[in-house]
């Protein structure tokens, strides 16, 4: 490990931390910062300066500060073309700092740094979009169908999927700047490689429940209607709770849902 680095807003400011910590000022200012990684978007180095942006407090503690050459380097090295899920790009953050300031050689770090957009990529979309997203949506769903008010689902929804994602942001922050260039072996934890396959299940038995109590809300089908939705439907989720990971069971569920109505409707 390098020597430990000095913090400095300037040239010559003290030195605030040692190698391997941050002060809280800095942790907070990244944090904050990834919420609006987004921002700089576009299609030429996509999420390359909300990098740079998010990760520029921790490079202040660079020896010489602002005003160093090592802070302009790392700036722009870190600011090029990079592409992950927005969400887990924390991970990258929090590496690519620790990189920086532990003085790892500039051309690991541009290869670390490269080889972390798959992985970061895949997972964010598998834990994200294709599971956590549905799951907290079928949740608001059951909770309208047992009468909540339209509003108080939106807002549950809201609540369940931003504290989800608020803690995904904040873990890998501080996985990322732990770990340094060995964040990979965090990447493989189990929680990482089987939540998704864990959240669709769930969210498999959600749709089969939530999805005809919703239906029969709106269009206040008859009671005898409504538990054979509901039954057919909780069996097909159940059921698909322990069908091959490959299959979605939420949109599978979802589709035998809108069969059945299908039906009602045409009979």
């Amino acid at each position: 490990m390098s020597e430990p680095f000095a913090a400095s807003g300037s040239a010559s400011a003290p030195a605030t931390a040692t190698s391997g910590s941050l002060p809280a000022r800095v942790w907070g200012a990244m944090y904050l910062r990834l919420l609006g990684i987004q921002g700089s978007w576009n299609y030429e180095i996509l999420l390359g300066n909300g990098i740079g942006f998010c990760i520029e407090p921790a490079l202040r503690l660079l020896p010489g500060g602002i005003g160093g050459e090592p802070y302009r380097q790392a700036l722009a090295r870190q600011s090029a073309y990079f592409n992950a899920h927005p969400y887990l790009a924390a991970v990258a953050d929090g590496a690519l700092a620790r990189a920086e300031l532990d003085g790892a050689p500039p051309v690991r770090i541009e290869r670390f740094r490269t080889a972390l957009c798959g992985p970061l990529g895949s997972l964010g979309d598998r834990l994200v979009w294709a599971s956590w997203l549905p799951a907290c949506s079928l949740v608001a769903i059951a909770a309208f169908g047992v009468g909540a008010t339209p509003l108080g689902a939106v807002l549950l929804f809201l609540v369940l999927y931003n504290v989800g994602h608020f803690a995904l942001r904040a873990w890998g922050l501080r996985v990322g700047f732990e770990r340094g260039l060995q964040v990979a072996a965090a990447l493989g934890s189990p929680w990482l490689r089987r939540g998704p396959e864990l959240i669709g299940r769930v969210a498999a038995l959600f749709s089969g429940v939530a999805i005809p109590l919703a239906l029969y809300r709106i269009v206040g089908a008859g009671p005898g209607q409504s538990l054979v939705a509901v039954a057919v439907a909780g069996l097909c989720a159940l059921g698909l709770l322990s069908a091959p990971a490959r299959f979605q069971g939420w949109r599978v569920a979802l589709a035998v849902v809108a069969l059945y109505v299908l039906f009602m409707v045409v009979r």
